[in-house]
Formats: C-alpha cells, sequence, structure tokens
C-alpha cells in the first residue's frame, strides 16, 4: 500500500455507517480511501499502534497520514477527498469542534434506533473488495 492511502474504519453493523461507506467508494475516484470494519481483526491491529480503544465505535476513524481523526473533522477530510461538490464543505473544518462535533454526536448516538443495525458485519461485494482493507494492504 502505498502512503498517499487513507484508511475510513466504520461501525460494520451500523446501516447508516454502511450507506455511508457506500456513498465514499461511490464517490472515491481517485482510489484515495481503503476502508475496514471497527469491529474487524486486521482493522483493530492497524488501530493497536495508535491510541484508539479497541472496542470503540462511537464515531468513524480516519487514518490519515499517520496520523487519527474523529467526528466531524474525520467526516471533512474525507468529503475533501470526494468528487462532485462535497469539497465545498471542507471550510467547515475551521468552525471549532466545539460547533461542529455536537451535531455528529446526536447522529451517531441515534443512528441505530433510525437507521437500524446489522447482526454482522457487512462484507464487501467483489467489486469493492480492492477497497477494503485486508491483511495484504496493510499500511507498513
Amino acid at each position: 500500500m502505498t502512503s498517499s492511502k487513507s484508511i475510513i474504519f466504520f461501525d460494520g453493523v451500523c446501516n447508516l455507517c454502511n450507506a455511508s461507506i457506500d456513498f465514499i467508494i461511490k464517490r472515491d475516484k481517485k482510489g484515495q480511501f481503503l476502508v475496514g470494519a471497527l469491529q474487524d481483526e486486521v482493522s483493530k491491529k492497524v488501530l493497536s499502534d495508535y491510541s484508539v480503544q479497541e472496542d470503540y465505535l462511537d464515531s468513524l476513524v480516519l487514518l490519515e497520514d499517520k496520523e487519527i481523526f474523529y467526528k466531524s473533522t474525520a467526516a471533512l477530510k474525507i468529503a475533501k477527498n470526494l468528487s462532485g461538490l462535497w469539497p465545498a464543505l471542507y471550510p467547515l473544518i475551521y468552525l471549532p469542534k466545539g460547533l461542529r462535533d455536537p451535531v455528529y454526536d446526536w447522529i451517531a448516538k441515534n443512528r441505530y434506533s433510525w437507521f437500524g443495525k446489522k447482526n454482522t458485519c457487512r462484507l464487501p461485494s467483489p467489486e469493492e473488495k480492492a477497497k477494503f482493507l485486508t491483511k495484504e494492504n496493510i499500511p507498513v
């Protein structure tokens, strides 16, 4: 894996999170991202090198340039690299986290009741397989 790839870790049983990953994969025209479920052993192995709790599921987690980002910061950094008008949201990063993250937290807190939850983590389709984190493409 090249160092230019970023990894998005998400709650693999959350329907909203899975829909978000579908959205990102479709708009990742430059192949900027790999994705992995937070519950996956490969993801846990990668995140063990950072100060991310093993059972953390409260937010998507972005690993970019060997740095971890959470919540609205992660979402805005992802949006910056998507095709379409999504990069136009990036200037919101200049708002204090204290203004951005409460909205993120409110959605995250209610995501299971609003959007539902799967019994198991999602498996990538054959077309998506190259976008998912595996033992073979773990960053060094």
